[in-house]
């Protein structure tokens, strides 16, 4: 491989973590400020509600979670020796998409 897949999975974890900090930090302070809001976010029809704004911010935070996930079992494939094989049929992963997806578990045939 012309990559080295320990360090673009290092990077990535790094990069999701950090956002997932970052995002739990927004939730907060969204929630901080419902409290301190003596008004009807639901019905102001003046722009986003507070809500929507901490549903938008859940679903960023459920991906960086599942993206920290997704390279913890990769650095795991890694250590074991089979990464780079797809998960269900064995064969190899294309170094372009490794190089691309460094967490990918299968080819792209069974992506």
């Amino acid at each position: 491989m012309d990559f080295e897949p320990r360090t673009a999975l290092q990077a990535e974890r790094a990069r999701a973590s950090k956002l997932l900090v970052d995002v739990e930090l927004s939730m907060q302070d969204v929630s901080d400020a419902r409290d301190g809001a003596n008004t009807d976010d639901e019905h102001d029809p003046e722009g986003s509600t507070l809500a929507w704004e901490r549903g938008s911010l859940g679903a960023v935070r459920d991906d960086a979670r599942r993206r920290v996930e997704q390279v913890d079992v990769a650095l795991g494939r890694l250590d074991a020796g089979t990464y780079g094989r797809c998960a269900v049929g064995g064969e190899p992963i294309p170094e372009a998409r490794l190089a691309a997806v460094p967490w990918a578990a299968t080819c792209v045939a069974h992506a």
